[in-house]
């Protein structure tokens, strides 16, 4: 059992589906020292908690460029069929352990070719490794889906290339597309090629933005990428103008941007631990209970609760809700409604998405 609950039922029981969940950000401590030794890749521990904890420090900096470097060493024991076999393996495993039953795995297969892979390879690899995690929970009795979200480096120009590959293994694994690297300056126009292209193809997109970038990257994600979804989107915010507060009710005025995220249900891929490491809600507080992801939930928008990276941030999604519950006392139903807009903002078909709300209703009844 895990320390979260809600309503006196264990979080961790609930049904889940994760939406953003970086791979190259979910690798086991003990993973990663066992596969740089094989690979002889010096690191700045060897225990596999010293490494967790360092991982953490480095990843608690307020900046999301100082942030993103840790994820050099991930990467790095992440170059070859073997490795990632193992880390989409374990990475699933632990999703399943966690009562994920969807989640969308995302990772830059440009990343993982220094020791001689193609992109294809990448990519096959990483899938029979989720395949092999799926059967591994079917014989136990569970259940787990899951899909790759290929996401291209969006200040490299691979774009148009990546975009190529989501399209080749869409019938393989792949069930979107997304571009992800540091936003400020690299807006999703910049690589407009690519998102004609998977538009033609009418092949699913969800853009990083209004994590590091304000509410111009959440337009251009919009508009030039047209994102079904955001990822993070937490600064959509400040298109929020609080115009009075009492104890009992909030008076706001949304933007123009703000309305149509509303009102069109652009579901926003919130992960609020990694938000505070990032600094991205630096303008409204220093703490969780200084999120705007609360105000976003009680005014209707589509919000959805990730992990974003479970190394970085120590974290899991049962971690994420409880964080929340305890910050804005959360009840079971914000819990299910949130799981909720995770299942219809998923990349798969309608009926997999009609099964997958189906089974949190369910389950979330079978606990109340």
């Amino acid at each position: 059992m895990s320390r979260y609950e809600v309503d006196g039922v264990d979080i961790q029981s609930l049904p889940k589906v994760s939406l953003h969940d970086h791979l190259d950000g979910g690798l086991r401590p003990q993973t990663i020292i066992e596969l740089a030794d094989e690979i002889g890749f010096a690191l700045p521990a060897t225990d596999a908690a010293e490494l967790g904890a360092w991982f953490a420090a480095q990843s608690n900096s307020g900046s999301l460029p100082e942030y993103l470097t840790t994820f050099d060493i991930t990467t790095a024991v992440m170059q070859t069929e073997h490795g990632l076999h193992r880390v989409a393996k374990e990475f699933v495993l632990d999703l399943a352990e966690d009562g994920v039953v969807y989640g969308e795995i995302r990772w830059a297969p440009e990343q993982h070719l220094q020791r001689g892979l193609t992109l294809d390879q990448a990519v096959e690899a990483v899938q029979a490794g989720i395949d092999e995690a799926a059967a591994l929970v079917a014989t136990h009795g569970g259940r787990i889906r899951t899909g790759q979200l290929i996401s291209a480096m969006r200040h490299l120009d691979r774009a148009d290339e990546i975009a190529e590959l989501a399209l080749r293994h869409r019938d393989r694994g792949a069930v979107g597309f997304d571009i992800a690297g540091p936003e400020a300056g690299f807006p999703a126009s910049r690589l407009q090629s690519a998102f004609d292209r998977l538009a033609h193809a009418h092949f699913p997109a969800t853009v990083h933005a209004g994590e590091g970038a304000g509410l111009d990257s959440i337009a251009d994600a919009l508009f030039a990428g047209r994102a079904l979804r955001l990822g993070h989107g937490t600064r959509i915010a400040e298109d929020i103008v609080v115009e009075e507060e009492t104890d009992d009710a909030v008076v706001v005025r949304l933007g123009e941007l703000a309305e149509w995220v509303k009102d069109r249900q652009i579901a926003l891929e919130v992960s609020p631990s990694s938000n505070l490491q990032t600094g991205t809600i630096a303008q409204w507080g220093e703490a969780l209970d200084d999120h705007p992801i609360d105000l976003l939930h009680q005014l209707g928008f589509c919000v959805t609760v990730n992990p974003d990276n479970r190394l970085q941030s120590g974290t899991t999604l049962t971690r994420e809700l409880g964080l929340l519950v305890e910050a804005f006392d959360w009840e079971l139903d914000d819990l299910e409604q949130v799981a909720q807009n995770a299942a219809a903002s998923a990349f798969c078909t309608f009926e997999e998405r009609e099964e997958i709300a189906d089974l949190i209703a369910d389950g979330f009844d079978d606990l109340r």
